[in-house]
């Protein structure tokens, strides 16, 4: 009680609130309230085989599978969401949401029997000014469900990348084709393995890194993020 009550008394001066829509959130509400946890834009593209997400590899890349969980709108709130977790310090969210996405994923006959997760890596420089790979914080989420190991150590991020927002498809393509690299993907061998990133537009990014793992001798790669922006 003594607890609960101080924790009213701190809310009333540094209020807890959803990561989405900005409202107060009540107690037993973590992250996002309520009405954001059920009613945020779900794709439920991990049920659909050809789906948005996987049709923009075709003819690119032979992946098993694709889907993200959530839509992506400019000004919505997956992208204010998003914003606090990738940019605002708030790692946590990755973990939250990627707990529940996994939950659905392991329902799904196309991302059954994953092996390995391995989350797109960011170049190291980056990861030491932003303190943290938002990708990996997604996987940890996801390995919590679909009980399967995160990599952290195979795939190489070797080049920092300029930003993507504002360029063509080919130009993004250009920007990241070079950037990865393997290492020690022994183990990989014969395995499925779920390529992690934070948000797909034109999929170049996990493109090029499943062009890098697929020099593993029958590896199988399926790929998922937190949010699709589709055009």
């Amino acid at each position: 009680m003594l607890n609960e009550c101080l924790s009213d008394f701190i809310s009333l001066f540094y209020p807890r609130v959803c990561f989405a829509c900005n409202n107060a959130l009540l107690r037993h509400e973590e992250f996002l309230c309520t009405e954001c946890l059920f009613n945020l834009p779900v794709t439920n593209f991990h049920l659909i085989e050809n789906n948005p997400v996987s049709n923009q590899f075709i003819g690119k890349i032979g992946f098993n599978a694709a889907a993200s969980f959530y839509y992506f709108s400019k000004g919505g709130k997956v992208q204010h969401l998003i914003h606090q977790f990738k940019y605002n310090g708030y790692k946590k969210i990755g973990i939250f949401i990627g707990r529940i996405y996994g939950e659905q994923l392991i329902k799904s006959p196309f991302f059954s029997n994953i092996d390995y997760i391995i989350p797109v890596p960011l170049h190291p420089r980056k990861e030491l000014q932003r303190g943290y790979n938002q990708a990996e914080w997604f996987a940890k989420g996801l390995a919590l469900s679909i009980k399967a190991p995160i990599d952290t150590t195979t795939l190489h991020r070797m080049y920092a990348s300029e930003s993507q927002t504002h360029k063509t498809r080919f130009s993004r393509w250009e920007n990241v084709k070079e950037i990865f690299s393997l290492s020690n993907g022994q183990h990989l061998i014969g395995k499925h393995v779920l390529l992690v990133d934070d948000v797909i537009t034109t999929g170049s990014t996990l493109e090029a890194a499943g062009h890098v793992l697929m020099e593993v001798p029958d590896i199988k790669i399926s790929v998922c993020s937190l949010a699709c922006a589709l055009h």
